[in-house]
């Protein structure tokens, strides 16, 4: 071909790559499913068991919340009148939601930040030596006989360890029945809570310390950070925040269904309902009752409440190392 007839022809623009910023998100999206789709395969069980019996569950659950259901009949549209009863009508949900939400408040921080700085602590530890004090302290978790051992050390009788030392030193001048006393049960309740809430959680933040680059603390110290807590805040704190964030979510989880510790050491109701919680008023209400519509409705306000503390921890976890 010729330089002339080269010239003549018309030049082709270079195909412009099409950024996420020019196209809708669901345009977008489609598009990297299909450039990922062995990837997504692979995660398709995943995702059909959560939307299963996860998403599924709690849709449901929020539209079973205007009805009124009660398993056998056909569900009955009764629009706001669950809620309106929960908040009007119910006083023990009124408790049960000021209970939950002293338990959430003392044990989700508590549990989250212990976990940590026991992790933090292990991870400082040889290796064999950081195996036998990992189980040790993951160890009340998973057991249940934690609750027999606190059961039997506040007995209610002179034979309880508590009861008997206190009588012994002369505090007291009869036994005291601690899980049938509405001034202690709640206290009781949380310190347990706290005691085993060394789980899953617990064993993401080991793991997570144990994978930082060990560079990163050298490039830090030349860049200016003098000691071992700038070094946390600002290179183990944000290289951990996928591992934070899980805790996070367990943690919250972990407070706020805190019933069975309740029911396993104060049994189901506690006395004067001290340490009822939510999740003992949907048990009580959907499984006892079998008033579907109700317990739906407060298994709904249980997840906004949840959702809202996830929110929330998110937001300041995003702080973190900024």
């Amino acid at each position: 071909m010729s330089e002339t007839a080269a010239a003549k022809m018309p030049k082709v623009a270079p195909k412009k790559a099409v950024s996420r910023n020019e196209m809708s998100k669901l345009t977008w999206t489609l598009k990297e499913i299909k450039r990922n789709y062995i990837a997504y395969l692979m995660l398709a069980p995943y995702y059909f068991i959560f939307l299963t019996f996860t998403v599924v569950p709690v849709v449901l659950s929020a539209i079973l919340s205007f009805t009124d259901f009660n398993m056998l009949e056909f569900p009955n549209f009764v629009g706001v009148d669950n809620y309106l009863r929960l908040f009007l009508d119910d006083d023990i949900f009124i408790i049960a939601v000021q209970n939950t939400l002293i338990f959430a408040a003392i044990t989700g921080p508590v549990s989250y930040i212990l976990s940590f700085v026991v992790a933090w602590f292990i991870n400082e530890l040889p290796p064999k030596i950081r195996a036998l004090v990992t189980l040790v302290f993951y160890a009340p978790s998973i057991s249940g006989a934690v609750y027999t051992i606190w059961g039997v050390a506040f007995s209610g009788d002179s034979y309880g360890y508590v009861n008997g030392l206190l009588l012994k030193m002369g505090v007291i001048d009869g036994p005291i029945q601690w899980f049938n006393n509405a001034t202690y049960v709640m206290p009781l309740c949380i310190v347990v809570a706290l005691w085993t809430s060394l789980g899953t959680a617990f064993l993401s933040f080991i793991a997570g310390l144990q994978v930082v680059d060990r560079s990163l603390y050298e490039a830090g110290a030349v860049d200016g950070i003098k000691n071992r807590w700038q070094e946390l805040w600002y290179i183990t704190l944000p290289y951990m925040k996928p591992q934070m964030m899980f805790g996070a979510i367990l943690s919250i989880t972990g407070s706020f269904g805190f019933g069975g510790i309740v029911t396993a050491l104060a049994g189901f109701p506690s006395v004067d309902y001290a340490a009822h919680t939510i999740t003992h008023h949907l048990d009580d209400y959907g499984g006892a009752r079998y008033e579907i519509g109700y317990a739906s409705a407060i298994a709904t306000v249980l997840f906004i409440l949840m959702y809202a503390a996830n929110v929330g921890v998110q937001k300041l976890l995003s702080k973190v190392g900024q």
